[in-house]
């Protein structure tokens, strides 16, 4: 079954940069394009940035310039890297994948104080 397990979350002071992992499995990576969301406090879940198979990115206009996501097909790992993070950067961050329906991992919190 796919299996998709977030980490690298934190407290960062503002300005500050995180790089977020997922590692997956249970589906052929390789050939998957592979999504990040973010859920703020009180918020709805929303996309932060995608990768396909072949590397090609997708940002959002809210995620342009801070965020690279990046992929790892040898061992089936996808990143996100956030620069300069900004106190409403701070919530919970998943890894998504699209498989016949939406699979989530159970998230990692990234919270951005000084």
């Amino acid at each position: 079954q796919v299996q998709l397990v977030e980490s690298g979350g934190g407290l960062v002071q503002p300005g500050g940069s995180l790089r977020l992992s997922c590692a997956a499995s249970g589906f052929v990576f390789k050939l998957t394009p592979m999504n990040w969301y973010r859920q703020a406090p009180g918020k709805e879940r929303e996309l932060v940035a995608t990768v396909d198979p072949n590397k090609r990115t997708k940002y959002p206009k809210s995620a342009k310039g801070r965020f690279t996501i990046s992929r790892d097909n040898d061992n089936n790992a996808v990143f996100i890297q956030i620069n300069d993070l900004k106190p409403e950067d701070r919530g919970v961050y998943y890894c998504n994948v699209r498989r016949g329906r939406d699979h989530w991992g159970q998230g990692t919190q990234v919270t951005v104080s000084s």
